[in-house]
């Protein structure tokens, strides 16, 4: 079963890729622009895949293009890029309201108090559901990769977080002394961010991270993607543990785009 699922994504892979579809990559994914030849080909591959299997569906009125379905795979294909994946198994479906929406919420507060009520968001991520997108944050988010925000890396992150079985901050690692580190690094991190809001001081991560650790592992993703040279610098223990997981030197990709634009400006 899985050699023939393995042998038509293959097939899906090596199909021609749409020129309108490389268009719409090179208009609105500013991260594909920094990815060399190989990675850039690799994600045109899981592009075709995602699209093939996914479904996707526009909530009020908004109509699903090419435009919209190919902006969202492949900021989603981007986590994958090095990695034995199986394409975010357990979601077959993408809901993407044209704006940001209202979603009832239940919040569990300290004294045993449970608060009730509608609350904006950008995005959701269902375990074992859909992934839910506001297409205005998609395209902002895709357009500037400069501002450690990204509504597709967050929610999907959620999707790796959850295919262990639970969206706890520790999704699927190789062996027991990975998730060791990955416990003691991120757990010593996660609680500084407690520490930082606790004490009204200001933090590089976003304090949203703070609200679990699944949440921690959606908002370090963000950051890893973002801005890695910034995280490397300030938490170079999370952003080896990350490094290792999404098995990309981001940082690396960052400073090479920086050095070779600095070198075209010294040959202009």
């Amino acid at each position: 079963m899985f050699g023939l699922k393995h042998r038509k994504r293959e097939r899906i892979r090596k199909l021609p890729f749409p020129e309108k579809w490389q268009d719409i990559i090179e208009k609105n994914i500013a991260y594909y622009h920094h990815l060399n030849y190989r990675d850039q080909a690799e994600l045109r591959g899981h592009i075709q895949i995602f699209l093939h299997e996914k479904k996707f569906e526009g909530l009020i009125g908004l109509e699903i293009t090419d435009e919209i379905k190919v902006t969202i795979a492949a900021q989603a294909c981007i986590l994958l890029l090095h990695r034995d994946t199986d394409y975010y198994p357990t979601l077959f479906t993408i809901l993407v309201y044209p704006h940001p929406f209202f979603s009832n919420i239940k919040q569990y507060l300290p004294g045993g108090i449970v608060a009730e009520g509608e609350q904006g968001r950008l995005g959701e991520s269902w375990h074992r559901g859909p992934v839910i997108l506001s297409w205005d944050n998609v395209s902002r988010s895709a357009h500037d990769h400069n501002d450690k925000h990204n509504v597709v890396f967050h929610e999907f992150a959620h999707q790796l977080d959850g295919e262990s079985g639970a969206n706890d901050g520790a999704p699927v690692l190789p062996n027991r002394s990975t998730y060791i580190a990955w416990a003691r690094v991120l757990g010593e991190e996660y609680q500084d961010l407690l520490d930082h809001l606790k004490r009204h001081h200001k933090s590089d991560i976003d304090f949203y991270g703070a609200t679990n650790p699944a949440e921690f592992f959606a908002v370090v993703t963000e950051y890893f993607f973002e801005k890695p040279i910034q995280l490397k610098m300030r938490h170079p223990e999370l952003y080896e543990q990350f490094k290792n997981f999404y098995k990309l030197d981001t940082e690396a990709i960052m400073l090479k785009d920086d050095k070779d634009s600095i070198g075209k400006k010294e040959v202009l």
